[in-house]
């Protein structure tokens, strides 16, 4: 059996499997953030341990027998966090979470440093770990000079299961002190930083042994053998591991509450300036990028608080297929954009109001502003060399076939929903957890799950759609001059 732990933001979601990836049992464990100021988003760390014993404990209680046999543990968490210890591995801070925005000017003087960008692949966002650290030194003096460690999320959840300060290629990429190309720490990104290479974990792959349980778990916890803890990954290098999304032409296309479109590749091809993330994946050889928006079904949970309405009553509304664009545009900049504007300032609007514009009418507009700035996303993904054959539908939004037919028309790409449900990133733990438990190859542990269904693109509607997105696209600019 093999254990898959997904830390979220809000929780931690567990799944037992077998050999063959089926799932055994499954069980989760809620947290909360704090926000003491505008822009600052922690957590405290001892929260996800408690999640983890509460989530392993009702596992075995509901299915004793399968967990008896536990042989690999994967770990899957949000990315960018930072976790500070002492050379007691003392926490000295709430984490600082990847939504925490008290960096900003931090991280535009880590961007702007020459190298740092063709080093790390990626511009410096004000998400990443390393304008954390940088505050941290600037305005926490003191408790900067007692950092002996940092780690991230998924990695003091590790430290807690083994003991060992490891982490893996696919999280380490985000936190802008990895050279992602070369697979491994950066001494200039870590001087730029002020930070040191004994302040980092030590490396592996997603795939490859990360640690052991220790003895006073295993034993507390009823098992016998010895059982290895992956080197695992970053949310979403989980995902695209738990959805078989490894190689050239695979990805996927995520509404959740930001929107997410990731390509696998095969080698490396970044392109910062368009603000694509290219980061290591979780098993050798691969890295992915993805295309990322802050407000996907985001957007519509705000038109649902305003209109009150839940964001299911809202979608219901709608037909059950695209028509064609409406006369109403929206730009779903709430919270500013990331790919491919890279600009925390833009908010967005409605174009196009008239008198007669109803809910539906606002929905409907939610919707197709969401797949445009997708498009927006797969442009720039395809301006790196990647490619699509088709992308695979998951995320809340999911739900919802008149976003999905919208979503596929304006991409020009099929959609493909999977059957089952369970293909995320817990799974993409489990999986990674196999692999290097047992010393599977990943290429025939991490398949694509099968087809329930392939949403093609209406070739009907394929010029309306173009001509909308380009009117669509023109109103960013003047958006942006508003500021």
């Amino acid at each position: 059996m093999y254990l898959g732990l997904d830390l979220g933001t809000s929780g931690l979601r567990a799944i037992l499997v077998d050999e063959a990836g089926i799932v055994q049992g499954e069980a989760e464990a809620s947290f909360d953030l704090a926000h003491p100021y505008p822009g600052w988003s922690e957590q405290d760390p001892a929260a996800w341990v408690t999640s983890c014993e509460t989530a392993v404990a009702a596992l075995r209680r509901h299915v004793p027998d399968a967990f008896a046999r536990l042989r690999g543990i994967g770990l899957s968490g949000h990315m960018h966090g930072a976790i500070l210890l002492d050379a007691g591995d003392r926490v000295l801070r709430p984490c600082i979470l990847w939504n925490d925005t008290r960096s900003t000017a931090e991280a535009a003087a880590l961007d702007a440093t020459p190298g740092i960008r063709e080093i790390t692949g990626n511009i410096v966002f004000p998400g990443f770990t390393a304008p954390k650290l940088a505050w941290v030194r600037k305005h926490e003096p003191d408790l900067f000079e007692k950092v002996a460690k940092v780690l991230l999320p998924k990695d003091y959840l590790r430290l807690w299961l083994t003991g060992e300060h490891i982490s893996d290629f696919s999280d380490s990429a985000g936190t802008a002190w990895l050279d992602v190309g070369a697979r491994d720490w950066s001494d200039a990104a870590l001087e730029a930083g002020g930070m040191r290479r004994d302040q980092m974990p030590s490396l592996v792959e997603g795939s490859a042994p990360g640690g052991t349980l220790r003895p006073a778990l295993a034993e507390a916890w009823g098992l016998s053998q010895t059982v290895t803890v992956a080197g695992g990954a970053g949310d979403n290098a989980a995902a695209a591991c738990g959805s078989g999304c490894l190689g050239e032409g695979t990805g996927f296309a995520s509404l959740g509450t930001s929107g997410v479109l990731m390509a696998g590749r095969d080698s490396y091809s970044p392109d910062p300036a368009s603000a694509v993330h290219s980061f290591c994946h979780a098993v050798p050889d691969r890295w992915y990028q993805m295309g990322v928006i802050l407000a996907a079904t985001d957007s519509l949970n705000w038109l649902s608080r305003n209109l009150g309405q839940s964001p299911s009553e809202l979608a219901r509304a709608l037909p059950d297929a695209a028509t064609g664009p409406s006369a109403l545009t929206f730009l779903p900049y709430l919270s500013g954009e990331r790919t491919p504007h890279n600009d925390s300032a833009i908010r967005g609007a409605f174009i196009g109001l008239d008198v007669s514009s109803d809910r539906t009418d606002l929905t409907r507009a939610v919707m197709e502003g969401v797949a445009f700035a997708l498009r927006d996303s797969l442009l720039a993904l395809k301006g790196t060399g990647a490619r699509f054959d088709t992308l695979l539908a998951t995320g809340g939004g999911a739900r919802s076939r008149f976003w999905l037919t919208t979503l596929a028309s304006v991409l020009d790409l099929p959609l493909s929903l999977p059957k089952g449900s369970e293909l995320g990133a817990a799974m993409g733990a489990a999986r990674l957890a196999i692999c290097a438990a047992d010393g599977a190859d990943p290429n025939d542990v991490m398949t694509a799950p099968e087809a329930a269904e392939i949403i093609a693109p209406d070739p009907a509607l394929r010029g309306a759609y173009e001509d909308a997105y380009q009117r669509y696209r023109a109103l960013y600019p003047l958006l942006s001059g508003l500021g």
